[in-house]
């Protein structure tokens, strides 16, 4: 079995990540839910858990969506209402946007 190559990530990418599951844990917390509950409620093994509050950058985004989002940590600074809008706009954009990015072709020099 071959060995996984190590991933590096971005400062900024670690800070949100650990922002992300430092805001699931507090929020847990002030709900008095324990770990078992919350990953519970997710759908999600503790140990998950754990490695999302933790902040582990390797977790599934989902699995990390769905915990805040169970826990009541918003994702995005908007409501559901905006959000769904925000996602409408953005799909409509996409439809007018080429489907598929292609780099130009090199052409060839061949006059020696």
């Amino acid at each position: 079995m071959p060995k996984s190559i190590p991933r590096t990530y971005s400062r900024y990418s670690r800070d949100a990540v650990t922002l992300l599951g430092a805001l699931i844990r507090e929020a847990r917390k002030e709900r008095k839910l324990t770990a078992q509950e919350l990953a519970d409620r997710a759908g999600i093994s503790r140990s998950m858990l754990q490695r999302i509050e933790k902040g582990n950058p390797k977790c599934e985004i989902g699995a990390v969506f769905e915990a805040a989002t169970v826990i009541g940590v918003r994702l995005f600074d908007a409501d559901e209402t905006t959000l769904t809008r925000h996602l409408r706009q953005t799909n409509e954009k996409l439809v007018l946007l080429p489907k598929s990015v292609r780099k130009g072709s090199n052409s060839v020099r061949d006059d020696f």
